[in-house]
């Protein structure tokens, strides 16, 4: 399971700090890829394409960047400039019709998509006919509607395995950990989780009990006179 870092979910205090939470998980080594689009790196006050690139230095895989047209010629354009932003970029583009006739189009020009706004496994089912490199589903908006994500997340798998689809199903709007380890356990190829479910993913009170102790067990044995 590729774990993708989602830049949306963080919570900055400074124009910098969601860039800042990439970094740091990347460090961690368990982030492979990102996912953003213009409208919520606006509201950090950041440069969309200064914001990307400065990710995609940062991440070693791939980084979602998201049109804002709605018809597929316009779109297209728009693609075709955000990916020559920097090898990392795929494309981010709605399940709509005109979504998915350029997503066809973009593929057919090598260049990858990510299907989003999903909701359900005839719109998996459509994208990953029409080529998607990446598709969406949103678990957590679905959990919030009464639907259960993760049940939508288990078909969406079976579709492509059935057909050999390429698509490789992302786990997105993902809520917490719990949510995370389930995904994983179905198979899911790819989740977006936030900073703060990756910090969470990490706590346990049996490891911090076990470090309290060694901790204790080193400095009596350091402080001891023979030491």
């Amino acid at each position: 399971m590729t774990i993708c870092s989602l830049t949306r979910a963080f919570y900055p205090r400074s124009k910098l700090r969601g860039i800042f939470s990439i970094k740091t998980a990347t460090d961690w080594g368990v982030v492979d890829g990102a996912t953003t689009n213009p409208t919520l790196i606006a509201k950090e006050g950041r440069d969309f394409k200064q914001t990307v690139i400065e990710i995609c230095k940062i991440v070693n895989g791939p980084v979602s960047a998201e049109v804002m047209s709605t018809e597929a010629g316009a779109m297209v354009e728009e693609a075709k400039k955000l990916s020559r932003w920097h090898k990392h970029v795929i494309i981010k583009i709605p399940c709509t019709p005109e979504g998915l006739k350029t997503a066809k189009i973009l593929e057919e020009h090598k260049i990858r998509t990510n299907v989003t706004l999903v909701f359900s496994t005839n719109q998996v089912l459509l994208a990953a006919k029409a080529g998607a490199s990446y598709i969406s589903p949103f678990v957590g908006r679905l959990d919030d509607a009464g639907e259960d994500g993760l049940a939508m997340i288990a078909e969406s798998l079976r579709i492509i395995e059935n057909y050999k689809f390429k698509s490789q199903i992302i786990a997105a709007s993902v809520r917490s950990p719990l949510t995370v380890q389930r995904a994983a356990a179905l198979g899911a190829h790819v989740a977006t989780v936030p900073f703060k479910i990756l910090e969470q993913m990490f706590k346990h009170p049996l490891t911090d009990a076990g470090i309290k102790k060694f901790q204790q067990d080193w400095e009596s044995v350091t402080s001891s006179p023979r030491a």
